[in-house]
């Protein structure tokens, strides 16, 4: 690759990764091109250089978004050696993913976007965002050291995973701390609970 295409892909992969940032804090609809490629040091003129049109950078910026999440659960899983589910749901449902959307899990911001996906003319964001959601129940359910058989496995993971989202996103929304707080303690709380080995059926 020569120098200036190298320079090219740089500049492309900068400007994408500010706008995958931007969708996780702002969601879609907050998505300035103009912002964007300021931050990244651009012209706004440059914009078309790399990205057909704002649609164009919104799909690309919500996929990188998405797709960044899996191997920051499975990083969050592995800390705990002893228990990898018990690691990801207090990565997870931790103050600090809360308090810092820019870099958490994509889901919980792009949920309502892609729910509009083809209906308002939003842009085309239902497959990423059922690609990342399929990917998290494989990760989640595979974690599940307790679960009796695969189906059982993917029904927990189904559940787990609609808990975290939701709880994320409710404890952003209220604006009560404490009550912020109960939400994404209780639903770890009540997680691990359901984990714990169930004793034998007489």
């Amino acid at each position: 690759m020569g120098h200036s295409q190298a320079e090219k892909a740089a500049s492309r992969e900068r400007v994408l990764r500010i706008a995958a940032r931007k969708v996780r804090t702002d969601g879609v609809g907050g998505l300035g091109v103009a912002d964007v490629m300021k931050e990244a040091g651009l012209t706004h003129g440059g914009f078309y250089k790399h990205f057909a049109s704002r649609d164009d950078l919104v799909t690309q910026a919500a996929a990188a978004a998405l797709t960044e999440g899996s191997a920051k659960m499975e990083r969050a899983a592995r800390k705990n050696e002893r228990d990898a589910r018990a690691g990801l749901l207090d990565a997870y449902l931790s103050e600090q993913h809360r308090d810092t959307p820019a870099t958490g899990c994509a889901l919980v911001p792009l949920g309502a976007a892609a729910g509009r996906d083809g209906t308002d003319g939003d842009v085309h964001l239902k497959d990423a965002y059922e690609r990342q959601v399929r990917a998290y129940l494989d990760l989640i359910a595979g974690l599940d050291e307790n679960a009796g058989d695969a189906e059982d496995a993917r029904a927990e993971a189904v559940l787990t995973l609609s808990a975290l989202v939701g709880a994320v996103l409710m404890s952003r929304a209220v604006a009560d701390g404490d009550l912020s707080d109960e939400i994404l303690e209780t639903v770890n709380r009540r997680l691990k609970h359901r984990a714990e080995p169930r004793p034998a059926q007489a």
